[in-house]
C-alpha cells in the first residue's frame, strides 16, 4: 500500500527536529455544491535545519516517531 503524501506550508519551526505543516484541501458542500477550503496541521520530522517558515514542502506518512509525529518531510518544493 502506498504511503500518503501531502503538500503544504511550514507555519512553525520552533521545535527541535520538528516542523508544523499546514495542508489546505478544497472540499465541496454536498447539497449546495459550493467549494471551500479546509486545512489541517501536521507535525513532521526533519533532520536538517534547511527548512524555514513559509517554505512549501512535501510530507510523507511514516511510522510513529512520537505521540503526535507520524509524518516526515521529503523535500522542499
Amino acid at each position: 500500500m502506498p504511503k500518503r503524501q501531502f503538500e503544504g506550508t511550514i507555519i512553525s519551526d520552533k521545535m527541535t527536529n520538528t516542523v508544523v505543516v499546514k495542508v489546505i484541501k478544497a472540499k465541496q458542500h454536498a447539497k449546495y455544491r459550493k467549494r471551500f477550503n479546509v486545512y489541517k496541521k501536521y507535525k513532521a520530522h526533519v533532520t536538517s535545519d534547511d527548512f524555514k517558515i513559509g517554505d512549501q514542502v512535501t510530507i510523507e506518512e511514516c511510522r510513529p516517531i512520537s505521540k503526535d509525529k507520524c509524518w516526515r518531510v521529503i523535500n522542499k518544493i
